[in-house]
């Protein structure tokens, strides 16, 4: 990675990112404490949407640069799909990989298993988005259909974390670490995304007119973001990156966030290091699109909606690059 001369922070220009209020944001808590994004010349802004609509609708609407958002969501709105009812046509792409999701079916105290669901409501983020298909497909797979169990719109993860501890649901789909604080307040963890394979998760997410015209701006997150997630991988900064946790997520203890940490930054299945796209995680969100999106489409083709220009141009030449080269 090239290396990057420190900025006065007054002279950086702003970048407005927006994401879900959760772990998985370790890297742009520990970037902005540590000054990685300034010593990559920006300035980030974090802001935490109440669900997906608004999320993808602000990022259309050019009130954010950046989102940190599931893949799903790009291609819901390239292809028509999506929820939100936008100003402007959606031109987005993904240009870097996050995470596979940390996606758990958690369950009410006293719902053991998918067959003690029967008759009860699921919370989703919204009903036509890739975390609900995901939902969708793992109860399909524990043996229910889709009339045995009512579906609800409830909003981002921590919405559905909270009206599931407060008995307005008896189930939903949550991501690390809300998993494991749901846990220690006695609800159940029933089912994981694993068992799909290979799924591509969040992703940073940007509209391509104004990528084309700040690539400056999205290489210096993208560096800034990566060298974030190797201080937070150095066993050194451990007690730091669990200590972030706590300083920025209710109801988080020391020794949850110790736990997260594990989840969060495990060599395999924690956020991604790299950077880079999963083709095979990206194969499963079309596949499950296919399956549940509306109007029905069969989708197969990457290329719409990623670009992997600005990861070769922030870190050189990728295995992701060959991978799909290949295809």
């Amino acid at each position: 990675m090239a290396a990057a001369t420190a900025t006065p922070a007054g002279a950086l220009p702003p970048l407005r990112v927006v994401a879900f209020d959760g772990g998985w944001n370790l890297p742009i808590w520990a970037a902005q404490r540590e000054g990685f994004f300034a010593a990559h010349g920006v300035a980030v802004s974090l802001s935490f949407t109440p669900n997906s609509v608004a999320l993808v609708a602000g990022l259309i609407e050019n009130r954010y640069d950046i989102a940190m958002a599931g893949f799903d969501n790009i291609v819901a709105y390239q292809e028509g799909q999506g929820e939100a009812e936008t100003a402007a046509g959606a031109d987005l792409f993904a240009f870097m990989g996050g995470d596979d999701g940390f996606l758990s079916v958690v369950t009410a105290p006293g719902v053991s298993d998918f067959d003690a669901l029967r008759g009860g409501t699921l919370s989703v983020d919204a009903m036509t988005n890739g975390f609900a298909f995901v939902l969708r497909e793992l109860v399909e797979r524990g043996g229910l259909a889709e009339s045995d169990v009512t579906y609800v719109r409830a909003g981002a993860t921590r919405a559905r974390y909270e009206d599931l501890l407060a008995g307005k649901h008896d189930g939903t789909l949550l991501r690390t670490p809300f998993e494991l604080l749901a846990k220690a307040r006695g609800c159940q963890v029933i089912a994981t995304a694993a068992a799909l394979g290979a799924y591509q998760g969040s992703v940073g997410a940007a509209r391509r007119s104004w990528a084309g015209a700040n690539e400056a701006a999205l290489i210096g997150y993208m560096r800034g973001y990566r060298q974030a997630l190797d201080w937070l991988c150095d066993p050194g900064n451990r007690a730091a990156a669990e200590g972030l946790l706590v300083a920025h997520i209710r109801d988080m203890t020391p020794g949850l966030a110790a736990e997260s940490c594990t989840r969060l930054l495990a060599p395999e299945g924690g956020l991604f290091r790299d950077l880079a796209l999963d083709l095979d995680g990206i194969r499963t969100v079309l596949a499950l699109r296919s399956k549940f999106g509306r109007p029905h489409k069969r989708l197969t083709d990457p290329n719409p909606y990623i670009d992997l220009g600005p990861h070769a141009r922030a870190f050189g030449p990728s295995s992701a690059r060959a991978a799909w080269d290949r295809e």
